[in-house]
């Protein structure tokens, strides 16, 4: 099967670097899916998002991000975020908690952890 590298970053660490046989990332375009070959791209990431990695393994990586940029060259996509967490490190209570009680921003991290979680259950 064909993959492409792939980069996770967000400003606070690396979250995976690898291979990937697709990605897909929400933008203010709309959500969008990369395979291999895919044409050269640049778009903005959503402020409450979430990415999808399938590693060439078959393993399914759930992200939230917030803001940042997906970017697609010929030979790598890279998301770089200026928050990412995966889904399995989210702690829902909290993130249900900041929803309800949070400001602007701990609102929209929330909502973007929620999100990711809910996608990697589904």
């Amino acid at each position: 099967m064909a993959d492409i590298a792939a980069e996770l970053v967000s400003v606070e660490r690396v979250l995976w670097s690898g291979r990937a046989t697709i990605v897909t990332a929400q933008t203010i375009e709309g959500e969008i899916g990369v395979l291999p070959g895919h044409e050269p791209m640049l778009a903005q990431l959503v402020e409450n998002g979430v990415v999808t990695l399938t590693t060439t393994d078959g393993q399914k990586k759930v992200a939230a991000c917030q803001g940042g940029f997906f970017s697609v060259t010929p030979d790598k996509v890279t998301v770089l975020a200026d928050y990412a967490t995966w889904a399995d490190e989210v702690d829902s209570s909290a993130a249900e908690s900041a929803l309800a009680t949070g400001d602007a921003v701990e609102k929209a991290r929330a909502e973007a952890e929620l999100k990711a979680v809910r996608r990697r259950e589904g």
